[in-house]
């Protein structure tokens, strides 16, 4: 089996491709998922840029990470009503931005686009889950038609909801985004226990760690890699176990030089399990 790759998240806002990626290349790494929550940036230029810069540095996208417009609020209680598709005043914006998404996507040359599609209700009986699989079948649906894949970061949903949400959309395109700290933050699993449910289906993997939560409002906290609940020395050669191929994208979510350090400790951690 080949070695697996390390990559990072890249943020498009402030700084344009170009700079973002030189930093990925700057850090050794040679993969990258570029994160975009303003679909104005979209552009024929930045696009361009990408695929240069990409070829340049030798940095490959593996993933769009798309997000979407109006607030979205990352706890037990706003969350359920601002993050993804799931809510209703929100959706349809959010479905155009996702298909804004995958039109950049394939300009730039990646195989797929990723986001959080919010709280799937863990009951399909629920009203609200039969709308949440027609709104990703439009969704996912316009992806295959334009070649791309369409990837689920996991976090808000169970590893159950998750596989049986894949099963009922059933566009034969759809893949997983495994945030094995996001299943620990929100309490929804342990990782490589997920992996039993939804393995098949993962596509890409953010290395991050990250405690479970301590009361009922607020998720649990992230950390440096190697601090938290997320086993990667099991994780990692029970994704290999399922043929896994795709990047390991480090996230840490703060900003600034700590920031850096971090990720440096993280490729330092990950080296040896790859």
């Amino acid at each position: 089996m080949a070695k697996l790759r390390i990559g990072v998240i890249c943020s498009l806002g402030s700084e344009g491709p170009r700079q973002i990626i030189q930093k990925a290349s700057d850090l050794g790494l040679t993969g990258a998922q570029l994160c975009c929550w303003d679909p104005t940036l979209y552009s024929d230029d930045w696009a361009a840029e990408t695929v240069k810069a990409s070829r340049e540095f030798n940095v490959e996208i593996n993933t769009l990470w798309a997000g979407g417009p109006g607030k979205t609020v990352w706890n037990f209680y706003e969350g359920p009503v601002t993050i993804g598709i799931v809510p209703q005043e929100l959706r349809q914006q959010r479905i155009a931005s996702l298909k804004a998404g995958g039109d950049f996507a394939r300009k730039i040359g990646t195989r797929s686009i990723t986001t959080h599609v919010g709280f799937i209700p863990e009951d399909p009986n629920d009203a609200l889950y039969e709308q949440v699989v027609a709104s990703l079948k439009d969704v996912a649906g316009y992806c295959k038609e334009i070649g791309l894949e369409f990837w689920f970061e996991t976090g808000q949903e169970t590893p159950i909801t998750l596989l049986r949400t894949i099963e009922d959309v059933g566009t034969g395109n759809l893949g997983i985004n495994l945030d094995p700290a996001n299943l620990i933050l929100y309490g929804k699993a342990n990782p490589v226990d997920a992996l039993d449910v939804f393995g098949r289906y993962v596509r890409g993997v953010h290395a991050k760690d990250g405690l479970y939560p301590t009361n009922g409002r607020e998720l649990g906290k992230e950390v440096p890699l190697g601090q938290g609940k997320v086993n990667f020395g099991t994780l990692i050669p029970r994704l290999k176990s399922l043929d896994f191929e795709g990047h390991l994208t480090i996230e840490r979510e703060i900003s600034g030089p700590q920031q850096i350090e971090d990720i440096k400790s993280a490729v330092e951690l990950l080296e040896p399990l790859c």
